[in-house]
């Protein structure tokens, strides 16, 4: 499975998936990209899901319009402390 984390998501999170083709925002050069615009990329370069930490995604993007689902990491904090903790619960879905 081929999975993006979001520019909010700590790096090292990735190494948590060794079993899936994962890649970071920066990884890919798309840092600073609009919500709008990394969706599209996601779709062209054949991801398979969308990891974030915002919250606020839902209410600013059509999800209907796009067919890759976007996970959406609920944690009092985006630290790499906090968010290893919900990785079982992530590859589970």
């Amino acid at each position: 499975m081929k999975l993006l984390l979001d520019e909010n998501l700590p790096k090292r999170l990735k190494l948590d998936f060794p079993e899936h083709e994962i890649y970071t925002v920066h990884d890919k050069g798309w840092d600073g990209k609009k919500n709008g615009e990394l969706m599209r990329l996601l779709v062209a370069d054949t991801f398979d899901a969308l990891l974030t930490f915002d919250k606020n995604l839902q209410h600013q993007q059509n999800f209907n319009t796009y067919t890759i689902p976007v996970l959406v990491l609920n944690a009092p904090s985006n630290t790499y402390l906090t968010l290893k903790e919900l990785v079982p619960n992530i590859k589970k879905s």
